[in-house]
Formats: structure tokens, sequence, C-alpha cells
């Protein structure tokens, strides 16, 4: 199992001390792993929400599935996706674990959702049964749940977040880079900084908007919790 780590000389208190506002932790986990490797990961993520609470500093749980010996961007893996995203979100909303915001990958692999634009021509679902998936994941969590865009382009990531909002699930936003910013790396590498500051004025401003128009179908997650929202300098 690939079992989690933290960097020796920080602690929610150090960094909270340091002005963090929450801390966010990256753990890879399945369902197919075995009983005693999982038990690990969940003692190990049940400490730092214990830390936390203690703390009184929120905490953000972002999980990555994978399974051992499977290519994850593969048709074998897009098929067991939805199960993994589901159980993880089932297994990390449960209070023991004090996390205060999931941060979680999309159920399906949009390459292989038939009649997607983003689809590769091999098929693991449906738009209808990505829809369905995309509801049974969100079904189980009783906590907020933001989505990760895995890397994936900014047109693919739009795309997916756009049959989030058909499927009418009430998602609580996104945290992600890469679908934002990584197209740039290449002008980056070849062309300097400038160009790429230049890229980021344009183009990666266009990325950003292009998210944020998708994210009209998201959802505060203030009810969640019966908390008023507080204005930043109010």
């Amino acid at each position: 199992g690939r079992l989690g780590d933290l960097l020796d000389h920080w602690s929610a208190k150090r960094l909270k001390e340091a002005g963090a506002d929450c801390v966010k932790i990256l753990l890879y986990y399945t369902p197919y792993d075995p009983k005693d490797v999982n038990d690990k990961k969940h003692a190990w993520v049940e400490r730092i929400g214990d830390e936390c609470r203690a703390n009184d500093i929120p905490y953000f749980l972002e999980f990555v599935g994978y399974d051992e010996g499977v290519d994850e961007k593969g048709l074998e893996y897009a098929k067991k996706k939805p199960h993994i995203v589901t159980e993880s979100m089932r297994e990390f909303t449960k209070d023991r674990y004090g996390v205060d915001v999931l941060k979680v990958e999309v159920p399906v692999n949009m390459k292989f959702v038939e009649g997607a634009r983003s689809y590769g021509g091999q098929k693991a679902y449906t738009k209808k049964e990505a829809n369905e998936l995309f509801h049974k994941a969100a079904s189980v969590a009783t906590k907020p749940f933001i989505y990760l865009s895995a890397g994936v382009s900014n047109a693919e990531f739009s795309e997916t977040l756009e049959l989030c909002g058909e499927s009418g699930v009430k998602f609580n936003g996104v945290l992600c880079g890469r679908a934002t910013w990584k197209d740039g790396i290449p002008i980056y590498a070849k062309q300097g900084p400038a160009a790429f500051r230049k890229w980021l004025e344009t183009e990666g401003v266009k990325n950003i908007e292009n998210v944020n128009q998708k994210l009209k179908a998201a959802s505060s997650w203030f009810p969640i919790y019966d908390v008023e929202p507080v204005m930043a300098g109010a």
C-alpha cells in the first residue's frame, strides 16, 4: 500500500502559528488494499484530525485512488474508479476522522464517457451512467466536498464540471492547479519567465474564468455547518 508521510518539523499547531488558514493532507487510498494497510491509513488520518481539532484549524483531506498493478489512465481502472471514489468518500466522511472538507476525485474518467467531447474511443460508461455515478458518490458524503482536477486539461476539467452540473450533484467547488496553468510550462521552459508570466495573464486567466463559469452549479458549504459567511476584513 502507499502509506502517507508528514514533514518532520511541522504540526497542526506550528502551521497555525505560521499563519496557515487550514491543514490539507494528501492520501493515496483504495478500498482494494489489505485491511491492515488501510487500518494504518485510517489511524494516520485520525491522528491528524485530532491535532486539527485540538488547535481549532480546518482539516481538508485529499484522497487519490489507485489499484496496484493497474494503469490508472486505462480502461480497466476507469471501470473501477467509481467504486474507489465512492467508498473512499463513504469512509472519510465519518465523524471519527474530524475532516471538515473532502477534496475528492470525480468518480469517472471523461476520456471513457461515451458521447463526451473528451471521449477517446473506449467506453466505460454512457453519459447517463456517468450522471448516476456522480450521484452515487455524492450521496454517501455527509461533509462538504470539492473536486480536484487530477492534472487533466482545462477543456476536460471544464467538461467534467459541466457533466456534474447537469447531474444536479450538490458539490461545493473545486481546488485545482494544473488544469489552469500546466499548459504554460512549455512556454516557461522554452521562452523563460517573462513569456510564462504573459501566458498566465492571458491564457491562464482565461482558463480560470472558464472553470469559474462552470462553478455556477456549485453550492455553498455554509448550510452544512449551519454557519454564516464572514467577509474578509469585516
